[in-house]
């Protein structure tokens, strides 16, 4: 891994955050690891932006965390949505305890296999783990069934195929499994 400082974006970095996004969406993975589209992302307006990445640099609901360059360039990005007991998921299925959520976890091509993502992946879970009130019983993530790469580093990671399975938006032939990573006792 070249030097990176992992660190959580700030409001004003919108438009940094955008040019990761278009990346990711652009990467032959795209149509597997997104449930987003290059074309929706390329035509949303820059207040679009500016209010997600408001919303992930602080507060307890979401939090970014990008792998920075020495040159300025981000080269990876994982976010951290915060799903609070007694609401309902993005897939419409009641959440019975407070957990975290991993989204958008996107690393460029020449920085794979160099430590990054289990960088940023530390980095979430450590600012998951120190929430209070109440603290996160869990973290979990989605993976496509055709995703093996990814899912082969989430098992790595240490992150556990919980065995539920939810049908892919717009998709109904294609399935996302769920992986779960326990809060440290």
């Amino acid at each position: 891994m070249k030097q990176h400082v992992i660190r959580t974006v700030q409001a004003d970095e919108w438009e940094k955050a955008k040019e990761l996004r278009i990346a990711a969406l652009q990467d032959p993975a795209a149509p597997v690891a997104f449930l987003d589209t290059l074309e929706d992302a390329q035509a949303r307006p820059d207040e679009f932006w500016q209010g997600r990445v408001a919303g992930a640099a602080s507060g307890r609901a979401a939090r970014q965390f990008v792998a920075e360059a020495a040159d300025g360039r981000w080269d990876g990005s994982v976010t951290v949505l915060v799903e609070e007991g007694g609401t309902t998921d993005f897939f419409g299925n009641p959440v019975e305890a407070a957990q975290g959520h991993l989204v958008g976890v996107f690393v460029r091509d020449e920085q794979r296999g160099t430590g990054l993502t289990e960088a940023l992946f530390t980095a979430a879970l450590e600012w998951a783990w120190s929430l209070e009130g109440p603290g996160l019983a869990r973290v979990r993530l989605f993976v496509h069934e055709e995703n093996a790469r990814a899912a082969a580093f989430y098992r790595r990671y240490g992150f556990e195929a919980s065995g539920r399975v939810v049908p892919v938006p717009g998709d109904s032939g294609a399935r996302e499994l769920e992986y779960g990573f326990a809060r440290p006792e």
